[in-house]
C-alpha cells in the first residue's frame, strides 16, 4: 500500500461533531466516538480537547490523537515502527511535526480543579474548538476511587474517614461547572456503579448528582449566559416513564446501569452511564442500545500468542518452570483428586500437568511480540490491525509457585465443571494461609475466567479481592 504524503496529503474533517474529553484517562470514552465512522472516511465525531492529570495516560491519549491526525487508510509506516520498538515517540513525531503539533495541542496534561487560573484556561480552550460549532459533545467519567466498592472497602478502614470529607467526592463538579459554563448541546456522564449507594451525610450522592446536571445553573448562578438552560437526562438501556403530575422524563437509578456483557463486550463491566440532551432539543426520548450476542473471554483471548507464566522469588526461565509443572504431579493433592474430585478430572488435570505448553514466545513482551494473531471475527474489526503485525503489551506475570499450583487447580476444576472453585472446594494444602480463608468472606478469592462467558473486570492481585484473573486454559498454567 502507497502511504500518501503526511503533510499534502492530511484533510480537514470539518463535518465532524467536535467531542470534549474531560477527566479523560487514556481515552476509552473518547475512542469509541472517534472510531464511529473513521473507518469509511466519514467519522461523525472528532476529539478537539482531552483533558487528564496522570502523565502515562495522557501520554497514551496523544498518541492516539497523533494516530487519528490522518486518514484511517493513510497512517504511516513510522507510526507502525514506533509500535514494534524501532524508533522513539520523538523520532515518531519529529518526522510528522503537523500532527505531533495538533496532537499536542489536542491533549491536555492537568488536573481539573486545580487552583490558580486553571478554569480560565480550560475555558479559552473549550470556546476556541466549540466556535462555529453549534453542534459538540461534553463527554468524562469524574474520578470514581471515592465511590467504587473496592475503594469504600479501602477506606472504610481509614480511621475517621468520611465521604463527605473527600475531594474526589465532589469532582464531578468541576464537570458540572463546564456544562454550566458552556452549556453543550449532549453530555455523556460515566461512573463505576457503586455511586448509586454512595451517601453523604446521610443522603445518596446519586440522587444529589441528578438535580445537579438537571439543571446547573442552580449550582453556578453566576455565569452571564444569555438563556441558562436545564438538562434532560436519559438512560441509554432503558425506555423512560412519563410521571403524570408533570411528564417530565424519569428514571429509577439502577436503569442507568450499562451490563456491558449485553452489548457485545467480551467483559462484564457495568458502569452508570447518563446521557444529557439540553432541554431545547430533548423534543423526544433518543433510543437505547440493543441487546446483542454474548462475547466470550475466550473470543478475545483465542488467536494471541500462548505465554508461560513466570516464575518469582526462584530461576525463572523456560526449562525451571517446565521442570516445576511436571514436578506437580507428585503432590499430594494430585495424588489425592480421583478420590475427591472423581478420575475424569484426576486424568484430566495429570494430562495437563505432563504436558506443559510450550510458548514460543515465553513470557510474552510488555511492548510488541512479531506475530500473526487471530481474533474471533466478532472482534477483528476493532482490535485488528492488519499493517502491525504483531499485538503489544501482551505478557505474562510471574507467580510464587504455590499460587501458579493453586491456579493449575482452579483452572482445571472450573475447565471439567463449568465453573470457578469456591474456597471450600480447594484441597486443603492449596489453601493460602491466610487469616480470613475460613471467614467466607472472600471465598472466590481465586476466580477463573471461564469459559463461554464474558470476564469479570476486578483488577488481579488487589490484597483484598483475591486472584481474579486466572486463564481459563488450563496448559498456560
Amino acid at each position: 500500500m502507497k502511504i500518501a504524503d503526511s503533510q499534502s496529503k492530511q484533510k480537514p474533517m470539518t463535518t465532524s461533531i467536535p467531542v470534549i474529553d474531560v477527566f479523560a484517562g487514556p481515552g476509552g470514552l473518547g475512542e469509541g466516538f472517534s472510531a464511529l465512522g473513521r473507518a469509511k472516511g466519514t467519522p461523525y465525531f472528532k476529539i478537539a480537547l482531552s483533558v487528564e492529570k496522570e502523565a502515562s495516560a495522557h501520554s497514551t491519549l496523544e498518541l492516539r490523537s497523533f494516530f487519528r491526525q490522518f486518514l484511517y487508510d493513510e497512517v504511516p509506516n513510522d507510526y507502525y515502527s514506533f509500535l514494534q520498538g524501532n524508533i522513539s515517540k520523538d523520532e515518531l513525531f519529529s518526522r510528522h511535526p503537523v500532527q505531533a503539533t495538533a496532537a499536542k495541542d489536542e491533549t491536555w496534561l492537568d488536573t481539573l480543579g486545580s487552583a490558580g487560573d486553571f478554569n480560565d484556561r480550560l475555558d479559552q480552550k473549550i470556546s476556541r474548538v466549540i466556535t462555529d460549532h453549534d453542534k459538540w459533545i461534553l463527554i468524562g467519567g469524574p474520578p470514581c476511587q471515592a465511590y467504587s466498592i473496592i475503594g469504600r472497602s479501602r477506606n472504610s478502614g481509614k480511621k475517621d474517614y468520611r465521604l463527605e470529607d473527600d475531594a474526589r467526592s465532589y469532582l464531578y463538579k468541576e464537570y458540572l461547572r463546564i456544562i454550566a459554563r458552556h452549556q453543550p448541546p449532549v453530555f455523556i456522564m460515566e461512573n463505576v456503579k457503586g455511586i448509586l449507594s454512595s451517601k453523604a451525610h446521610g443522603t445518596l450522592i446519586f440522587t444529589s448528582i441528578l438535580a445537579d446536571l438537571k439543571n446547573p445553573a442552580a449550582v453556578f448562578p453566576d455565569f452571564n449566559n444569555k438563556e441558562s438552560f436545564k438538562y434532560k437526562i436519559f438512560s441509554l438501556v432503558k425506555h423512560p416513564q412519563e410521571r403524570p403530575e408533570d411528564s417530565d422524563s424519569t428514571h429509577i437509578h439502577e436503569d442507568y446501569i450499562v451490563r456491558c456483557e449485553f452489548y457485545g463486550i467480551p467483559q462484564s463491566r457495568h458502569r452508570v452511564i447518563l446521557l444529557g440532551i439540553r432541554e431545547d432539543i430533548a423534543l423526544s426520548p433518543p433510543d437505547i442500545l440493543k441487546i446483542e450476542d454474548t462475547v466470550c473471554s475466550e473470543d478475545a483471548l483465542n488467536g494471541l500468542p500462548k505465554l508461560r507464566s513466570g516464575l518469582s522469588r526462584e530461576i525463572d526461565n523456560h526449562e525451571a518452570w517446565r521442570q516445576r509443572i511436571t514436578g506437580i504431579a507428585s503432590q499430594q493433592w494430585v495424588k489425592n483428586a480421583a478420590e475427591k474430585y472423581g478420575h475424569d478430572f484426576h486424568n484430566y488435570l495429570l494430562a495437563v500437568i505432563k504436558t506443559p505448553l510450550y510458548a514460543h514466545h515465553d513470557r510474552g513482551h510488555d511492548e510488541f511480540i512479531c506475530c500473526c494473531p487471530n481474533i474471533d471475527d466478532k472482534l477483528k474489526w476493532w482490535y485488528l490491525d492488519h499493517r502491525m503485525h504483531g499485538v503489544c503489551n501482551h505478557s505474562a506475570r510471574s507467580h510464587i509457585f504455590d499460587d501458579i499450583q493453586r491456579y493449575l487447580f482452579a483452572s482445571c476444576l472450573a475447565q471439567h465443571t463449568g465453573s470457578s472453585p469456591k474456597l471450600q472446594e480447594f484441597p486443603m494444602e492449596l489453601l493460602p494461609n491466610h487469616k480470613n480463608v475460613t471467614s467466607g468472606n472472600f471465598n472466590d478469592r481465586f476466580r477463573v475466567q471461564v469459559r463461554g462467558r464474558p470476564s469479570s473486570t476486578i483488577t488481579s492481585h488487589i490484597s483484598k479481592d483475591g486472584h481474579y484473573y486466572i486463564h481459563p486454559d488450563p496448559k498456560p498454567a
